[in-house]
């Protein structure tokens, strides 16, 4: 099948690939009325330990290294019970167990990094911004008794004047997957009524399958032109019978 011929059943069903694309896109705008948006808030931490030199505080290679390594511990410190614990117990009002503050919390940081982000996430960004802010602090005032080094300071913490943008809902994203989705399935669908469709409907189609010429043609009759040649018809029958014969004989 040549480049042209896949054009043509395209257009001839491009109704049916608008329609379906239609469909997917309503479809997709519905999802996103219907989906309850899921905001994050995030905290950062630091982890800031400096050397005494001649009465100041200083920065050096070794320091730095040792930060970076004991970050992993913080990491796992953080949703430990005696962080999470200390979270329900001083912030009651937030009203949420410490299996689901655990379960929901997450602490990453970049390579090389002395920098720790917390991130929470809840169908409130009020909420979200509350709690990842309790942690933070949290952990800022428990760390020099579990550590016995007081090394972390909050970097900064989530406001709640921030834009509030949903983590799960892309209303652009879930519109062009609908198209291309619906594009794909209406496409997928013209080719295949193509395929089990046998019939012919031109005098090429047939001289290609069957390498035969057409003698004879049946036009597309339409039935304007049906009752128009019935009303015809009955006319000219009405008019002979109205004729006067003679007869004779031999």
């Amino acid at each position: 099948m040549e480049l042209k011929e896949y054009v043509t059943i395209i257009r001839k069903k491009l109704w049916l690939i608008m329609t379906i694309i239609i469909v997917a896109c309503t479809l997709s705008a519905v999802k996103i009325y219907y989906t309850q948006p899921i905001y994050e808030a995030k905290a950062k931490l630091i982890v800031n330990q400096a050397q005494e030199y001649e009465g100041r505080a200083s920065l050096d290679y070794s320091t730095i290294q040792t930060n970076i390594m004991v970050i992993n511990s913080y990491m796992e410190i953080i949703k430990s019970s005696a962080i999470i614990d200390k979270v329900v117990h001083d912030y009651p009002d937030l009203g949420i167990t410490a299996n689901d503050l655990a379960s929901k919390i997450k602490v990453s940081t970049t390579n090389e990094s002395l920098v720790m982000t917390l991130s929470y996430q809840d169908p409130s960004y009020e909420v979200a911004s509350k709690i990842v802010n309790a942690i933070a602090m949290v952990f800022e005032k428990q760390i020099p008794k579990i550590m016995k080094v007081d090394n972390v300071t909050i970097l900064s913490s989530a406001q709640f004047t921030d834009e509030a943008i949903p983590v799960n809902i892309n209303p652009l994203l879930v519109i062009m997957i609908g198209f291309i989705m619906g594009l794909m399935l209406a496409i997928g669908l013209v080719f295949l009524l193509d395929y089990l469709d046998d019939t012919f409907k031109t005098e090429a189609e047939i001289l290609k399958e069957l390498n035969l010429p057409t003698i004879a043609m049946i036009a597309r009759i339409k039935k304007v032109d049906i009752k128009g040649k019935k009303k015809s018809k009955s006319e000219s029958q009405t008019q002979v019978g109205e004729g006067e014969y003679a007869s004779f004989n031999q």
